[in-house]
Order: C-alpha cells, then structure tokens, then sequence
C-alpha cells in the first residue's frame, strides 16, 4: 500500500492510494492538463485509476473531478449533500454514486471509510484507506477536532494531517476580519498547535509516516507546521513530510 498527493493547499488538492493494482484519487482541484502533468510526476496516467472520491464542493478539491470522471469513465463517490450543491455538474456522467459519510465501501482492493467533520461545507467528510491491514487516514478541510474523528484516525499507519496555518500569522496578517473567523473558526481549517494536540491524542503506536498537508501560503511557514508535528510525537523534524502545493509528495510506502 502506498500514497501520494498531487498538490495540496488553497489552489488544488489531490492525493492518490494504491493498493495492489487499485489506484483511487482522492478531490481533483486542478484542471485536466495539470491532473494529467501531476500523475505523470509520480508514474502514472489517468487510464490506471479507478475511481474518484470527494471529501467536499470547494473549488480547490472538486473543480476539475467531472472533467477529469468524463474523460475517463471514473466512478465518482460523494455524499448526496456534496452531489446536490454541484447544481447538475454531474448529472452527464455515467457513475456517480452518493455515499452515506458514516458507511465504509470498497473500489477494488482499496477499502474506504468515510467520516464526517467540521467545515463549512453541504456534507463534508473525510478518509481512512485500508487494504484489510493497514490504515492511511486523511484529515483536511476541519475546524476543530471531535471525538469522533479521533476515534477514526486512532491506530492508523500513516497521516494526511491539516497544519493550514499559525494562529499567530493568521491573526496578524492581513486577511479581511471575516476571512480570519473563516479560517481559523470551527468550521474552517487546523491550525498547527490545534493538529499537533490532535495527533498527540490519538494512538500512533503504529505510525510509520506523517504528512503535514494544506499549508497556507501567507499565513504558515514549512518549519512552523514540522515542529508542532514533531513535537507532538517525538520524533526528529526530518521525519515529518511536508506536502506542497506545486510539487505535493513522492510516493510514501506503507509496509
């Protein structure tokens, strides 16, 4: 089993698992030539997936999913709050399916849980990947923690974890009032202390990676982000990743 993201952050999201021969994208914030570009940066084309799943309706994860599920009869599962804000945008293709966000599904060897988090959206979830063994759990696009969502991710073998910003920055710089609540508010984005404290309460005696993923650009630094997370686990910053949003990650291997 094993994970890459293509981008990740306020101009585009995507993130890809395989497991055996099954390859399922996760969001598709970026146009089709760049979804095209970014795959190929990790080795492969769009013909090897097999399906699409989408955590959310915001531009940066689902803009180019239909173009993307059109032009290369990908299944595409979101929830039926997700599917109803898109105004028809999928009504034209062939396999949409709408998900209950508590109830887990499989699409080949790749067997996904969704769940559901805080953020301003018509039913936003998140994802635990699995292939019967081990557990890739992905947690963006959150204002806050719940006990629920620590519930999931307890025990996984490696993270996708929102560290969008320090509150420091955020509220220093020079966003709109209004953009500030947004971001920083219970429904917005993790800050890094906020992540940090989650990770530290979850069980990681199985964790082998950490990715540190939806960094703002204006409002985070690289080194701010792999410092809360290396403090919240003890281990050397080296040994965090940093997912960005022009070169995303290179494939990380779970074992």
């Amino acid at each position: 089993m094993r994970f890459a993201l293509l981008g990740s952050g306020s101009e585009g999201n995507a993130l890809v698992v395989e497991v055996d021969q099954t390859r399922v994208l996760m969001d598709c914030g970026f146009s089709l030539g760049e979804t095209v570009a970014r795959l190929a940066r990790i080795g492969l084309v769009p013909e090897q997936l097999h399906g699409i799943v989408v955590t959310h309706e915001h531009g940066d994860h689902i803009g180019g999913v239909a173009r993307l599920a059109r032009k290369y009869s990908l299944p595409v599962f979101l929830t039926h709050g997700t599917l109803r804000s898109q105004n028809g945008a999928f009504a034209n293709l062939s396999c949409v399916t709408g998900i209950n966000p508590h109830l887990p599904f499989a699409i080949g060897d790749v067997l996904v849980q969704p769940y559901p988090v805080p953020h301003d959206a018509c039913e936003p979830v998140q994802y635990v990947f699995s292939d019967g063994a081990k557990r890739l759990g992905v947690l963006t696009d959150a204002g806050c923690s719940t006990p629920h969502i620590e519930a999931t991710l307890s025990g996984c073998d490696a993270l996708v974890l929102e560290c969008n910003h320090d509150a420091e920055l955020l509220a220093n710089g020079d966003y709109p009032y209004s953009l500030k609540q947004r971001v920083g508010g219970r429904f917005g984005h993790l800050n890094n202390l906020a992540a940090a404290a989650l990770l530290a309460r979850l069980d990681n005696s199985r964790l082998q990676h950490i990715v540190a993923a939806h960094l703002s650009h204006k409002n985070n630094t690289r080194a701010l982000a792999v410092s809360a997370l290396s403090g919240a686990l003890s281990w050397a910053e080296e040994r965090i990743v940093v997912a960005t949003q022009n070169e995303g990650s290179f494939w990380c291997e779970i074992a």
